[in-house]
């Protein structure tokens, strides 16, 4: 009898398949979504970009710019929620997207958070003569079209911190939280996520650094929570009142600004081209982020149900 075959068996459900349930192991589940995510995008920016170039928009335009996010936003939300089904073997609400009342304040508070921690930023760069106010939007373009800009980069956002929060701290963090710990997970998760931006206009190792900060407060209000809705809105207001409000880039991309000026203090703390994410200034704006984060949690009650299990 050749006890050989019962051997290899063995050792090949031990590298590919979780030890306690019947599903691929975390890394061999992030690798296939990865695919998935690769695979799904580019076919959904050919739909996207079809009136583009029909329409002879240019590709730097702020509607090039929803094309690409409505492309990532397909590959991502459907990569993400086909792996979950059938890879995780787990529905897509354990990810953390449980729709009910405390979502839609989770959101809406998360969105405001942000308003502190940049303005924060902009007082001490005012403070500091770092930057020179310039004026305001309503100055020099006519209420109208302020309204459609404002309406169509919310939109963007939107989609931006839906998006990123769906890929790092939703199917990433959780399912490195699953294959390792959450010290872990959070930690890759983050470095992934400063990864990400490294291409971006004005990108340095310091912006990556504190992108990979930035992807660690993110984390905070998922493991606080065990929600997403949070993070998401927390991810929505900064890229909105960074950019949009308060009128600073928005990691190496120019948006829309309600608030003009121009900042000339050291790119050190402030972050030069690319944003406040790439300056000093930052880890106090984060801190005054997580205190928040932690006020806001400490007084909303949630119940065990908000606690997922992840194994394997």
């Amino acid at each position: 009898m050749n006890n050989t075959e019962p051997q290899k068996h063995n050792w090949l459900q031990k590298i590919f398949l979780s030890t306690n349930e019947p599903r691929l192991r975390a890394g061999w589940r992030l690798a296939l979504h990865t695919i998935l995510l690769i695979v799904i995008t580019p076919l959904a920016g050919i739909v996207f970009f079809i009136p583009i170039g029909l329409f002879k928009i240019g590709f730097d335009s702020p509607l090039a710019l929803a094309a690409n996010e409505l492309s990532m936003l397909v590959g991502i939300t459907a990569s993400t929620f086909i792996a979950r089904r059938f890879l995780d073997k787990r529905s897509v609400i354990s990810l953390g997207l449980k729709p009910d009342f405390l979502a839609a304040k989770d959101v809406f508070v998360g969105m405001l958070i942000p308003l502190f921690q940049i303005g924060l930023i902009f007082g001490i760069e005012i403070g500091l003569g770092w930057t020179k106010f310039d004026g305001f939007a309503w100055q020099t373009e006519p209420a109208p079209t302020i309204l459609a800009r404002l309406g169509l980069w919310l939109v963007i956002f939107l989609i931006v911190g839906w998006q990123e929060e769906l890929l790092s701290r939703g199917y990433q963090l959780q399912n490195l939280e699953s294959g390792l710990n959450l010290f872990w997970a959070v930690l890759i998760s983050s470095s992934i996520f400063g990864f990400l931006h490294i291409f971006n206009n004005g990108a340095t190792w310091i912006s990556t650094l504190g992108i990979f900060l930035a992807g660690l407060f993110l984390a905070l209000p998922f493991i606080l929570t065990r929600q997403l809705w949070l993070s998401i809105g927390i991810h929505i207001g900064w890229n909105f009142f960074e950019g949009v409000v308060f009128g600073f880039p928005v990691s190496g991309s120019d948006t829309f600004h309600l608030l003009r000026h121009t900042v000339s203090g050291p790119e050190l703390w402030t972050g030069g081209i690319f944003g406040p994410e790439a300056g000093l200034l930052v880890i106090p704006a984060l801190l005054l982020g997580s205190a928040l984060i932690f006020a806001y949690a400490r007084h909303v009650p949630r119940g065990s149900d908000f606690r997922n299990n992840h194994s394997g």
